[in-house]
């Protein structure tokens, strides 16, 4: 495996295609350097060929027990219970002439022929009519002649491909018995040669020529298969050496895992990923304790990306975001809970404790178990931010089973990961929970919910023909900007805009940086997303909408216009500042009130977005 310069994709030269290629050229080099040998060589020898064309009963098949039906001379003659016919064919199957004198034995005659188990009655001599010349030759004194099983043949000269046949009358013995003809020649040899009916010629090709045009053929078909089944798909530019460790979302963690692995194959195995995901918030947590000491050390852009579902906490400038794709979430309840659909007011009544048992939305009569994440899950941050409106109740039990605060009106329990939200709802009569969409539908034992009547497909939102609510953007953040020629730098290109889109598909999330992902991930809000008292805010300077318009360019995507705050309805003090595209403004982080420190007041307005993939028809009240 050869680079052919530092960053540049490898180039395998001994690629299966190429051996193949090279394997067929030197056997075509070989073959034809064989033939020609044995054009010159094997060929030029003399040669004569014989063989059996008929070999059929006269009298009674003894091989069957049955007599035969004979009439005239056939039944007349003596001796013609046991009779055969035999057809045999003498050729000069070689590419020289032979004379009389190249017959090498010391009997006047040529030949012997030679019939096992059998007694020659008779003899009749046949060529064709281009060869009269050869009757001469059938003489007795020249020594054609039969004594028992044997028939001598004199020696007849036969030019390049002539032939002569004598048919034998044999008594005794049986159909199929041995038959050979034998006898010296001077270079040369007598050989039994393919058998065939009277009419048919020496096949055109020889076994050798047949061998070597069957091999090369066959090498000539594997280098077609290979290159027809070979992936075409182009290896990443810019593959970089290193380490890397890809932290954050666990609903994002399976398409990082298999991006990971296919970019490490296709960059021949130098570069290392670690996927250890435990949480979008956790992630964004660990990217800045590492960004803090690389620059406290002055060591640099950590090799350390993590992934977000949906934008970075507000106050976090060095953090430098780029988007990936849109997530679609669902909300999903086990089988014995019927209902498929639910509105959003619903949702947010179930989440406050409302709702103690599902007869009350037409249900079964089970009570409600809510199944949800850890404070660190971006899942829930969306499902909280997009569905709820505010943070969840508090938890209420460990083992999502036994309600250990008797306070409580419903069981609430927290889990870490998104395997086991399912797990549990699967198993628990009544639980309800939240998951990315594509494990989602292949749980068993649950099932999603529609929301508002809108159903969680990729493809409705792809088209803009769901307002579908429960989706966010999936975010890669770097601390600062990693060198072009990082491993950081590299992976995020390979991940958002080379092969990895066609893994983010298949795990049923739209690439951000397809035609229709641009309109996703650029995407406006109609009106502005209001978290409740409780939930922090997203936004404000550094904020994801900042860098986000530096990542899509001037003006986020080509063409698309700007939307001024002062659209959206009720007041704003930054009224007069557009938002990039993508993005819609939010109400920052709650701040102490002056007279009650122990509560929380609403600030101001502040510069700054939270980017959305909702449609605008999501947010129309």
């Amino acid at each position: 495996m050869v680079r052919a310069a530092a960053g540049a994709p490898t180039v395998e030269w001994l690629s299966a295609e190429n051996l193949v290629a090279v394997a067929t050229a030197l056997l075509g080099i070989i073959a034809s350097g064989v033939m020609v040998w044995y054009e010159r060589r094997v060929p030029r020898r003399k040669r004569v060929g014989y063989r059996v064309q008929m070999d059929n009963p006269i009298g009674d098949d003894v091989r069957s027990g049955r007599a035969n039906r004979r009439l005239g001379l056939f039944d007349e003659a003596p001796g013609m219970s046991d009779a055969t016919l035999v057809l045999l064919r003498i050729e000069n199957d070689g590419s020289q002439g032979i004379d009389r004198d190249d017959y090498t034995g010391p009997e006047v005659h040529g030949l012997t022929a030679v019939f096992a188990g059998r007694t020659v009655r008779g003899v009749s001599v046949t060529q064709p009519s281009d060869t009269d010349h050869l009757m001469d030759h059938f003489t007795a004194a020249r020594g054609f002649a039969y004594d028992g099983n044997t028939l001598r043949i004199p020696r007849v000269p036969l030019n390049r491909g002539d032939h002569f046949k004598l048919l034998v009358l044999l008594s005794g013995g049986d159909v199929g018995d041995d038959i050979r003809l034998v006898g010296g020649l001077r270079d040369g040899e007598v050989h039994p040669n393919r058998s065939a009916t009277p009419d048919d010629k020496p096949p055109l090709f020889s076994r050798a020529a047949r061998l070597i045009t069957i091999a090369l053929t066959a090498s000539v078909v594997t280098l077609a298969a290979i290159v027809v089944a070979q992936d075409d798909t182009p290896p990443p530019i810019g593959c970089a050496s290193g380490t890397l460790t890809l932290t954050g979302s666990t609903a994002f963690a399976p398409v990082l895992r298999e991006v990971a692995a296919k970019y490490e194959r296709d960059c021949g195995g130098d570069p290392v990923i670690d996927v250890d995901a435990h949480g979008s918030t956790a992630g964004i947590r660990e990217l800045t304790a590492a960004g803090d000491r690389a620059k406290r050390d002055s060591t640099g852009s950590p090799s350390l990306v993590a992934l977000s579902d949906g934008p970075k906490p507000a106050g976090l400038p060095d953090l430098r975001e780029n988007r990936v794709a849109v997530s679609v979430f669902a909300l999903v309840v086990d089988d014995d809970v019927k209902l498929t659909n639910l509105s959003t007011d619903d949702v947010r009544r179930l989440y406050r404790g409302e709702i103690r048992n599902w007869r009350r939305l037409g249900g079964p009569d089970l009570p409600v178990r809510l199944v949800s994440r850890d404070a660190n899950s971006g899942t829930r941050q969306v499902f909280q931010r997009r569905v709820l409106g505010r943070g969840e109740i508090a938890n209420s039990s460990v083992d999502c089973v036994h309600k250990d605060d008797p306070t409580a009106t419903v069981l609430r329990c927290e889990l870490d990961s998104t395997e086991q939200v399912l797990a549990t709802v699967a198993r628990l009569p009544g639980a309800v929970g939240y998951s990315e969409l594509n494990l989602a539908t292949r749980a068993k034992g649950l099932h999603a919910l529609r929301l508002d009547g809108d159903p969680p497909s990729v493809d409705a939102i792809e088209h803009g023909t769901s307002a579908y609510p429960y989706r966010e953007i999936e975010y890669a953040y770097t601390y600062g900007r990693p060198p072009a020629d990082s491993l950081a730098s590299s992976f995020l290109t390979y991940l958002a805009r080379g092969n990895g889109q066609d893994v983010i598909r298949t795990h049923g999330h739209v690439p951000c940086w397809t035609p229709e992902g641009l309109t996703l991930c650029a995407a406006q809000l109609r009106h502005p997303s209001r978290p409740a008292a409780g939930v922090p805010a997203t936004g404000g300077d550094g904020g994801p909408c900042s860098s986000e318009a530096e990542s899509l360019g001037e003006g986020g995507r080509s063409g698309a216009p700007l939307r001024r705050a002062a659209d959206a309805p009720g007041p704003s003090r930054n009224a007069e500042r557009p938002a990039p595209p993508g993005c819609a403004r939010t109400a920052p982080a709650p701040t102490p009130s002056t007279t009650h420190p122990d509560r929380l007041t609403a600030a101001p307005a502040a510069a700054g977005a939270a980017c959305s993939a909702v449609s605008p028809r999501a947010a129309a009240p």
